[in-house]
């Protein structure tokens, strides 16, 4: 190798792909497209058709099924939701989510709050690899998500994931005024990877994670998350990253 040659770093290049519309969506987007054709052929309102085109448009977008590559290491923690963090804050874990075979009580978390809006991807990851050892529904309110007492408050799931080193990582799926459905994918005694699809959530929400003391966030107020390969923390490190938006 010359001193002008670069040292190879890989020959596989990666082609944008078109996301496809999980399942779960497809009914709801065909619903809205027979609206829009009802419109367009039946009742023969075409300016009422073009609106159900958008929104047939806007539903598949809604439930599309991006492909993630999640990070590989020790220790790591990825964001469970896409959408932007709206709130660090450290707090006691959630009652269900204590015991003993859940967190343990009188601990505190740090609690990384990722608000969905209706344009993000709204299928949840899990943050790291290991059994569920929990899935505790609550039935709720639908407050504005971005509220600190939705944590309390509103319609949510919390859901606890054990790693085979015994870690155990909590998140709550946080129904909001839009929402009005969790959708779970997972149960209590399944396995899963680091990025794992566990759920949704439909129609915008908030998903929040906790991080065990002694493990600060590498995230910062203001920031987007992609579910499955933004690094939210790893654990043991205790430095806290900054950020300014701009």
């Amino acid at each position: 190798m010359t001193s002008l040659e670069k040292p190879e770093i890989g020959t596989t290049t990666v082609r944008y792909r078109m996301p496809s519309v999980h399942p779960e969506g497809r009914k709801f987007v065909v619903i809205a497209a027979v609206i829009a054709a009802v419109f367009f052929w039946i009742v023969d309102w075409d300016w009422l058709g073009w609106i159900g085109v958008m929104l047939t448009i806007w539903v598949a977008a809604f439930f599309r099924d991006p492909i993630r590559t999640t990070p590989k290491g020790e220790g790591l923690i990825v964001s469970p939701a896409d959408g932007m963090v709206t709130m660090i804050a450290d707090v006691p874990a959630p009652r269900e989510l204590i015991g003993a075979d859940g967190l343990p009580e009188g601990a505190t978390f740090t609690r990384v709050s990722i608000f969905m809006s209706v344009f993000d991807v709204h299928i949840n990851r899990a943050p790291i690899a290991g059994m569920i050892r929990k899935v505790v529904y609550i039935p709720g309110k639908f407050l504005n998500a971005d509220l600190d007492k939705a944590s309390e408050d509103n319609e949510r799931q919390h859901i606890l994931v054990e790693a085979q080193d015994g870690t155990r990582i909590g998140f709550t799926q946080i129904a909001g005024l839009v929402a009005r459905r969790i959708v779970p994918w997972v149960k209590p005694g399944d396995v899963v990877t680091v990025g794992q699809r566990v759920g949704l959530i439909r129609f915008g929400s908030r998903v929040d994670v906790f991080l065990p003391a002694g493990t600060a966030p590498k995230v910062v107020l203001g920031q987007r998350m992609i579910a499955g390969e933004t690094i939210v923390a790893k654990l043991g490190e205790n430095i806290a990253s900054e950020g300014v938006s701009q």
